[in-house]
């Protein structure tokens, strides 16, 4: 009754190319998705400062509002 019982692991097909290549990048892809998320909530070793990277909107307005030069009127 002992020599009845089959306890050998079943037999398991061999991964194909694409299978192979379906699991390599599945783990990739969760390792990027790991980093993306990581740079999300780790913050920078230095902070920026906000001030020098913005540039001054007053200069962008008075360039653009120069006085326009006026047309001679013919009569």
């Amino acid at each position: 009754m002992a020599s009845d019982l089959d306890f050998s692991p079943p037999e398991v097909p061999e991964p194909t190319f694409l299978e192979n290549l379906l699991q390599y990048g599945l783990f990739l892809g969760a390792i990027f998705q790991l980093i993306c998320v990581l740079a999300i909530i780790v913050p920078p070793s230095e902070p920026r400062n906000v001030e020098v990277t913005r540039k001054p909107k007053t200069a962008a307005l008075s360039a653009s509002k120069r006085p326009k030069k006026e047309a001679k009127k013919k009569w």
